[in-house]
């Protein structure tokens, strides 16, 4: 079964609750098994940035689901979890981005893998080295991103 790395995010609500039902409903397809799942990580806005921080982590699954057909999955739980798209990188109940996925690259405007611009956030790359210190994002190692990225804020929570 492929591999993908998934990131889930939010800044709405009770955000950890959030997450914790977003990888609830993925899981709850049998096409989608939890491999690992990163720490959880307080990080400040991106983009937009006259909103609340985000709490963030980083999945790893084994799928059956092909690409297009994940994405429709991460879709609905989004929708499932009242993620409503009103500002560019603006608050959100939840956000569910597919990262890498094993043996798949795509430039559609609908999915682009790998995540165009995640080797750019701390909050991707940072949970995404915890728990796969051994990745080559752009060929590049992915431990040379993080370091990259000292200068963004995130904070790592230490009860999860």
């Amino acid at each position: 079964m492929p591999r993908a790395y998934l990131g889930l995010g939010g800044n709405i609500g009770d955000v950890k609750a959030n997450i914790q039902e977003a990888l609830r409903m993925l899981q709850a397809n049998n096409a989608v098994k939890l491999i690992k799942q990163s720490s959880y990580y307080e990080t400040a806005p991106v983009g937009f940035e006259q909103q609340a921080w985000f709490l963030n982590i980083v999945i790893e699954i084994e799928t059956e689901l092909p690409p297009y057909e994940l994405l429709e999955l991460c879709s609905k739980v989004e929708h499932q979890l009242k993620r409503e798209r009103l500002i560019r990188w603006g608050p959100r109940t939840i956000d569910i981005d597919i990262l890498l996925y094993e043996g798949f690259e795509s430039n559609d405007p609908k999915l682009i893998v790998p995540h165009p611009r995640m080797h750019e956030r701390a909050f991707v790359i940072i949970p995404l080295y915890e728990i796969a210190p051994n990745l080559f994002i752009k060929d590049q190692g992915i431990r040379e991103h993080a370091i990259s990225l000292n200068n963004q804020e995130i904070r790592k929570l230490t009860n999860d």
